[in-house]
């Protein structure tokens, strides 16, 4: 096939949703899989500097892989530099679990991943699946009772439609988050500002010492236009995001501040 994808994810190179993607994909491009060797969810853009990685060649399922002693970025590098895959889109994901807000694509390694594809000039998207059950996101990535199968058919047809009608303009990464259950069609978002009200558990360990677990739950809803109220409403958020970070509109109150 003439057009070729990089495939990573942070869930690891074993988890359902990479294959789940693997399967939509492969009947349309010539798919590479070149992901973490275990479980990266939570780690952002972090990059492994201070030690070697590692990329062993392996099969899952009777297809070839590669798996990556290191971070979703430090996948992509691998696929790009050292492998030299030459892809024409970097997909990251299906994640399990939404990437959504300011607050989830920060800390995102599926979103992180693709990302760094786009800060190497590959045009990226990254996918998500919502699960309703959260004890899913910390399972084994490779035993998740989520069903793939819509979220298959939105990796490939938006994954068509980029190849049919290019990347948009503007854009860096396109953030995709599917409901568990679709009720609606694609809705184009912005990112709402928290998907979770962030709380800390004390607990004291058998020796009285204390140690936390930041938890909280899930926020409930957000405002209208927003990617997190689409998914609630069961559409399919789709959400343009630049790696410029530049607050726009902030030049005059910080002449101000410096003034």
């Amino acid at each position: 096939m003439d057009r070729k994808i990089l495939l990573t994810n942070d869930d690891g190179v074993y988890s359902n949703g990479i294959w789940a993607a693997y399967e939509a994909l492969s009947e349309i491009a010539d798919v590479t899989v070149v992901a973490p060797a275990t479980q990266q969810s939570a780690v952002g853009r972090s990059i492994s500097i201070f030690e070697p990685i590692r990329a062993t060649k392996i099969s899952v399922n009777g297809v070839p892989a590669y798996a990556v002693g290191g971070k979703p970025t430090d996948a992509v590098i691998i696929g790009l530099f050292a492998l030299d895959l030459q892809p024409d889109l970097v997909v990251s994901g299906v994640n399990i679990g939404e990437n959504l807000s300011f607050e989830s694509i920060m800390t995102s390694g599926t979103v992180g991943a693709a990302l760094e594809a786009a800060n190497h000039g590959t045009p990226s998207v990254a996918f998500s699946l919502q699960v309703w059950d959260q004890g899913d996101k910390f399972d084994d990535p490779r035993h998740v009772g989520s069903s793939f199968e819509e979220a298959k058919t939105v990796v490939r047809d938006v994954c068509e439609r980029i190849f049919a009608r290019g990347f948009p303009a503007k854009t860096d990464v396109v953030n995709v988050n599917i409901p568990s259950k679709v009720e609606g069609g694609y809705e184009v978002t912005t990112l709402a500002r928290k998907l979770f009200h962030t709380g800390v558990e004390r607990r004291l360990d058998p020796r009285g010492r204390p140690y936390y677990w930041i938890n909280g739950p899930l926020v409930e809803d957000a405002e209208e236009g927003t990617d997190v109220h689409a998914i609630r409403k069961g559409n399919v958020s789709v959400t343009p995001i630049t790696l410029d970070c530049t607050a726009a509109g902030a030049d005059d109150g910080m002449r101000d501040l410096l003034k």
